[in-house]
């Protein structure tokens, strides 16, 4: 009996040890079904509130700002309060934001539930990339890709969920958005039991050993890497908000058909996520940087100009995009040991600027063009020029980011630093 008792405690302290990974894995997944079913939502909100082009990119953009405003105080609540608490309270939070969402009947309330919906994701965000960076320490662009992996996973499913959720009928009441919205959000507490009972690990961190935010703010590397994930996101992020919208309106798809492009394309991107992890390894991050952004900003492009026969590029475009968000995350890691939850903090606030602007320029654009298009040509090709220009954007900003990508690996050769 003796020698059982080290065993049964070796075996309860590796239960709790688990938690954390399962956390940050069903995180993840979470997180993949709470940003990608607006896919498939926004047409039929668009709807029922009236809304344009722009405003719809307005509405996205200005929501985005409670996930700038979450960024901006979640790695000071971490310190505070450690990244068990501050995990379990985002998903709390993203659960009461589906009930608020479900009894939204006006324009405001709508947009308030957004705000703090998007306030309960960058609280995530910011919590599992520093639980993550933690956790991880062998293999790390492996390790990153694999746990992000979930989140493309889910975000395969998330579109057509969202689609059949919307339709459902449940005792003669459709469910429609709101009710989609109320049952995807409340999945956010079934990984709050990992977090709550899991064995977190706690860093401590000597203050003179800290680098303040001031220094981050003096490394062209880090400003190289806000460049790189700001356009980066926006390419990644964009894709779950427009291209359902771009195929019903350009090509006059269905929305079951649309929505199984947009899962298509995050096929592709968890595929990616899923065995580009040991390539990143072996080659190195800032080289795969280069390759997978550039590789997504010709894909979009071709397949806006090829029109609707091109298509499927669109979803092979998630092929390039995957990789990008790990691959930093893994950087930053590997380059701030020690200070991974200031770096990942300063970063991921920088780059929801980029995200705000992102939405509200693909809006602004989309109605420019199509206003500009719509005096010469006629309404129906000033929409698909709109939507064309808008989309482009997209595109745009994986060259972008594959160009910042090259700027960052010379910088890092010269000085011998390359990871």
């Amino acid at each position: 009996m003796a020698n059982l008792q080290p065993v049964q405690v070796k075996s309860k302290r590796s239960i709790r040890v688990l938690f954390p990974m399962l956390t940050v894995f069903i995180g993840f997944f979470i997180f993949g079904f709470s940003e990608n079913v607006k896919g498939p939502a926004i047409p039929r909100i668009q709807t029922d509130f009236h809304l344009d082009e722009m405003q719809i990119g307005t509405l996205l953009s200005l929501n985005s700002l409670g996930y700038l405003l979450a960024c901006s105080f979640t790695a000071f609540l971490v310190r505070k309060w450690g990244v068990k608490w501050v995990s379990a309270l985002s998903f709390g939070l993203m659960a009461l934001t589906g009930v608020l969402m479900f009894f939204s009947r006006t324009y405001p309330a709508l947009s308030g539930s957004y705000f703090l919906m998007y306030i309960g994701n960058g609280m995530l965000e910011i919590a599992l990339a520093v639980l993550a960076a933690q956790i991880f320490v062998k293999n790390m662009g492996t390790m990153m890709n694999l746990a992000h992996f979930f989140y493309g996973l889910s975000s395969i499913v998330a579109p057509m969920l969202a689609t059949g959720l919307m339709t459902l009928t449940v005792e003669g009441h459709t469910l429609d958005w709101r009710g989609m919205y109320l049952v995807i959000l409340l999945l956010s507490l079934i990984p709050m039991i990992p977090a709550l009972l899991g064995h977190f690990p706690v860093k401590n961190v000597a203050e003179e050993d800290r680098i303040p935010v001031k220094s981050f703010m003096r490394d062209p590397v880090i400003w190289l890497l806000v460049a790189i994930l700001s356009f980066g996101v926006i390419s990644e992020m964009a894709v779950g908000g427009w291209l359902v919208n771009f195929l019903e309106k350009a090509y006059r798809w269905d929305t079951s058909t649309a929505s199984g492009m947009l899962s298509a394309f995050f096929l592709c991107f968890t595929f990616a996520r899923l065995v580009a992890g040991p390539i990143t390894d072996k080659i190195g991050y800032t080289l795969s940087l280069i390759i997978f952004a550039g590789f997504t900003g010709i894909c979009t492009f071709a397949a806006i100009l090829a029109g609707e026969p091109g298509a499927a590029l669109f979803a092979i475009a998630g092929v390039g995009i995957a990789p990008v968000y790990p691959t930093v995350m893994a950087l930053i890691a590997d380059r701030y040991r020690g200070n991974s939850d200031t770096a990942i903090s300063f970063i991921v606030t920088m780059i929801g600027v980029g995200s705000v602007l992102g939405n509200y320029l693909i809006g602004a654009i989309t109605d420019g063009i199509k206003l500009l298009f719509i005096t010469s040509q006629g309404s129906e090709i000033g929409l698909l020029r709109g939507l064309q220009a808008g989309y482009s954007f997209i595109g745009f900003c994986a060259v972008i980011c594959s160009l910042a990508s090259l700027i960052l690996y010379l910088y890092l050769k010269k000085r011998k630093e390359l990871l």
